[in-house]
């Protein structure tokens, strides 16, 4: 009984120092470690989720991804009951302009299954502006870039940045390309999409994993020249 009241105190310290946490990596790592503590640290994440995405509704960040994606590796049934009644649809609801739906975006991504999800991105992107599963042409010229809707381009965004710990996102290459002045070879350098000044060969040669560097993904046109990814990065969705 003394132990279990002690795991329940530590438990709820940590999440008291996980509320008002701002770090990123102390978040990740106060997660992992309540997560640890078993059913009462699981059950202690579950609320603490619940409560930011559906009590309080603040904005929704990559903690709210980590929690989301911690507690489905739980083994406690009541967990995955948990989650299944109270996010049945994952943590996001979808406003697409054009009637898209993107659940099965979020299902990949919130699975880790990073490869796929890039795939499906650029299906979406091409969906946006118009190209259907039946045309031949499965990519983006730069002149299609200003058709896609802004809130469906931050949509999908958000739901790699929030999925990945904040790695991965259009916005997060724009940010780095930004950083280096507009420098294309240094930002191949720095999301990894280059070794020894080669380009990688798709796909195996990309990681497709949370291990790779930030920015890394998703892919979008990169054998293509910069007209396309330029059009991106200078998109109103980013500035409005």
């Amino acid at each position: 009984m003394s132990q279990k009241l002690n795991s329940n105190l530590e438990v709820s310290k940590k999440i008291n120092e996980l509320q008002f946490s701002i770090l990123l990596k102390q978040q990740l790592s106060l997660v992992q470690d309540i997560f640890s503590y078993g059913l009462v640290g699981h059950e202690a994440l579950l609320e603490l989720l619940i409560s930011r995405r559906i009590l309080t509704k603040v904005n929704i960040s990559c903690l709210d991804g980590t929690l989301f994606q911690t507690l489905y590796t739980s083994d406690f049934q009541v967990i995955q009951q948990g989650l299944r009644n109270y996010f049945p649809n994952g943590l996001m609801e979808f406003k697409s302009s054009l009637d898209l739906d993107y659940k099965n975006l979020q299902n990949l991504l919130q699975n880790y299954r990073y490869q796929e999800a890039d795939r499906l991105t650029q299906k979406k992107l091409c969906n946006l502006v118009g190209l259907d599963d039946d045309n031949k042409r499965n990519w983006l010229y730069f002149t299609d870039i200003s058709q896609i809707p802004s809130d469906d381009l931050l949509m999908i965004d958000l739901l790699w940045r929030i999925y990945s710990r904040e790695k991965f996102g259009f916005s997060k290459q724009r940010q780095i390309w930004l950083a280096n002045n507009c420098n294309w070879n240094k930002l191949w350098q720095n999301i990894g999409w280059t070794y020894k000044s080669q380009p990688l060969r798709y796909p195996n040669e990309f990681n497709w994993s949370l291990n790779a560097p930030h920015g890394h993904l998703p892919l979008f046109n990169q054998l293509r020249g910069v007209q396309v990814l330029s059009a991106l990065f200078n998109h109103k969705a980013w500035t409005s």
